[in-house]
């Protein structure tokens, strides 16, 4: 199956901090993919310089493909005329992605004008409308000015924006950050829909913390750490046999029905980017770790399921597990 989007070898580095590391990944039609890692893993950059977002002194390297269109090595003039039309941002924090003194309805007439999409004048009531009710909100909200929103619902104007020009991708950057479990899940069944309604049914690439909710949204996970993807697969699979310890401690820290245990957190702290540990970077926090692991960082192994995970010992995860 041809992917949507296809990742391969992504590298983002900021001076001598490689924020990302060798990040490959494919999504296709219809599938979501949940990016999920500690602060600091690569996430939120990783959506960054797929929407060509990184600055100076950022540099970017690898390649990733979109309808045969290299995005990373895209003039800023023909980046911009992707952006919105073929790959979309919701941003991180609706609020300041949002223009304060202008009204809602007036942003999204500022988007389709950039791109050569402005509806009729005597066809705006209705196309507003429908954009609006795509994602649950009334077409009052046209009028309303950012301040006057909830959170909810700042987010899904950002989800109608980022869906106004039907795109092929829909980067989503911790959307349901700042916001109370019942709202959390009234944005993701938003963008759940928005997708439905995509030609194809389009793809999502969601970044967040919650291994919960990951659980609920996603169809596949990879979990990042240290700027790398250490382990990517089906969501069912992934849960019922995680193979790196790093995803083993993420999922053990998830609350139970079924016992009752003290929450531990995963011990130590993840590594400077600056100056990385030796050998794989999750060593020092390991607990399945032994003496090549210190010495030789693990190679990207796809297994014969399709699996994919970076590390020497995915054997002992999964009997820990």
């Amino acid at each position: 199956m041809t992917a949507l989007l296809d990742v391969a070898g992504l590298e983002v580095a900021f001076g001598r901090a490689k924020a990302v590391h060798g990040v490959s990944f494919a999504l296709h039609a219809g599938e979501r993919l949940g990016l999920v890692g500690e602060s600091g893993s690569g996430k939120s950059t990783t959506v960054l310089a797929l929407m060509g977002l990184i600055r100076p002194p950022g540099r970017v390297a690898g390649a990733a493909s979109l309808d045969g269109v290299d995005l990373l090595a895209l003039a800023p003039a023909a980046m911009r005329r992707m952006r919105a039309a073929r790959i979309a941002l919701v941003p991180q924090g609706a609020m300041n992605a949002l223009n304060p003194v202008l009204t809602c309805g007036a942003q999204l007439l500022d988007l389709m004008e950039a791109h050569g999409a402005l509806p009729p004048r005597t066809a705006r009531h209705g196309w507003m409308e429908g954009v609006l009710g795509r994602v649950g909100l009334v077409p009052s909200v046209a009028r309303m000015f950012p301040h006057q929103l909830s959170g909810g619902m700042k987010q899904r104007v950002c989800i109608a924006m980022a869906t106004a020009l039907r795109p092929a991708v829909i980067l989503a950057d911790e959307p349901t950050s700042a916001l109370d479990v019942v709202v959390q899940r009234q944005v993701l069944r938003t963008l759940r829909d928005a997708q439905a309604d995509l030609p194809g049914g389009g793809g999502i690439v969601l970044v967040g913390h919650d291994m919960g909710l990951m659980a609920q949204f996603a169809t596949t996970i990879g979990v990042m750490y240290a700027g790398r993807l250490v382990e990517i697969g089906p969501v069912r699979d992934l849960f019922a046999d995680p193979r790196h310890p790093y995803t083993r401690l993420l999922i053990a820290s998830l609350p139970s029905f079924a016992s009752r245990h003290r929450f531990r957190g995963i011990p130590g702290l993840a590594p400077s980017l600056r100056d990385p540990p030796p050998g794989c970077p999750f060593h020092p926090r390991c607990p399945v770790a032994g003496p090549v692991c210190a010495v030789d960082e693990p190679a990207d192994t796809v297994a014969t399921d399709g699996r994919r995970v970076r590390c020497h010992y995915p054997e002992r995860a999964a009997d820990a597990a």
